[in-house]
Order: C-alpha cells, then sequence, then structure tokens
C-alpha cells in the first residue's frame, strides 16, 4: 500500500544522519574549491619547452618508425607478386 505525501506528513531524521549529510556536503564543496584552485595554478604555469635532445630523440624514433614501415611495405609487395606468380602460373 503506498502512501500518500501531504502537508501534515512528518519526516524524521537522525543527527547522526544530518551530521554525515553535512560532512559530505562540505567534503564535496571543500574539493570543487580545491579542484578550481588547481587549474588556476596549471593555467598559469609557462608552457614545457622542449629542448634540443628530446626534439631529436622525438624526430630519430619518428623517422626509425618510417624507415621500418617502408621495409615492411616492401616486404608485402614482394609477397604479393610471388602470390600474383602463383596465381599467373
Amino acid at each position: 500500500m503506498a502512501k500518500e505525501l501531504n502537508e501534515n506528513m512528518r519526516f524524521e531524521i537522525s543527527i547522526k544522519t544530518l551530521a554525515g549529510i553535512a560532512i559530505a556536503i562540505a567534503s564535496i564543496i571543500s574539493m570543487y574549491f580545491m579542484l578550481q584552485t588547481d587549474i588556476q595554478k596549471a593555467m598559469e604555469l609557462p608552457s614545457p619547452e622542449i629542448t634540443r635532445i628530446e626534439y631529436s630523440l622525438k624526430d630519430k624514433l619518428i623517422r626509425d618508425a618510417i624507415f621500418q614501415t617502408q621495409k615492411d611495405l616492401d616486404e608485402v609487395k614482394e609477397m604479393l607478386i610471388r602470390l600474383e606468380q602463383k596465381v599467373n602460373d
């Protein structure tokens, strides 16, 4: 049986529950303001500089990846040529 809500209805809650709700709300508000402060600090920091060594290492890594991809592509082409020859024979 469902109870109907009306203005004469009583709602009981313990002090322990009220304290828990208050602590939870205070924690959420505190975390929000701390997060906002951290975001503001991060926005004010200078952007990180890329050193010459870091740039050259990244460049070398990218070039090595390109050369490896080229080698793999050459192997695939050779395989394709061999398969075409088998099909045509």
